[in-house]
């Protein structure tokens, strides 16, 4: 399995974000999980690398030119793809990946999050999408979400269909078992 990571590109101001993507780094190495991410050396990117690395895992990174040019590309990886835009870096990510996780971060991870989301509810893909909920950490947005669906916007299955997790064994065993909902638009 090839799981695309979302997450910051700085370590935040708590050190539980470090320490548990350090952990979650660890463990997908060690259960031959794959990691797609957004090929940076800096932040929770970095740590997520360097931690799946260090246990013998792949990382998989896919940067801008314009970042990679700026020495924000991680040096060590697997693989990494340079493209052109961060559009393409999305698209590029979803290609390479088996499903969609995401760790705290800033307005760039809630971005990716929620276009892997929107792609899930319209059809275009069948992939497990969730969050790593580190120290609480998206409880606000799920808050969100079923103001959302309490007011109408949001349907109860497309608010479910997100994976909630808080430790790195949840996240290989939900997503390893994830089925996608029944198919809508089609």
């Amino acid at each position: 399995m090839k799981l695309a990571v979302y997450c910051g590109s700085r370590e935040g101001n708590d050190p539980v974000f470090a320490d548990a993507t350090r952990a979650l780094g660890r463990y997908l190495a060690a259960e031959g999980v794959d990691v797609v991410f957004g090929g940076g050396h800096v932040g929770l990117m970095g740590i997520l690398a360097d931690a799946v690395l260090a246990g013998g895992g792949r990382v998989y990174g896919v940067i801008p030119e314009a970042l990679r040019d700026r020495e924000l590309a991680h040096s060590q990886l697997t693989e990494l793809h340079v493209v052109a835009d961060m559009h393409q870096r999305k698209a590029r990510m979803a290609e390479l990946a088996d499903g969609f996780l995401a760790l705290p971060g800033g307005i760039g991870t809630l971005e990716e999050l929620f276009e892997a989301w929107t792609w899930g509810q319209l059809g275009f893909h069948r992939k497990p999408c969730g969050v790593y909920d580190v120290n609480g950490f998206y409880e606000p947005l799920f808050a969100m979400a079923r103001t959302m669906q309490r007011y109408g916007f949001l349907a109860q299955e497309y608010l479910d269909m997100v994976i909630r997790v808080r430790t790195p064994e949840a996240v290989v065993r939900q997503f390893r078992q994830y089925t996608p909902p029944r198919e809508k638009w089609r």
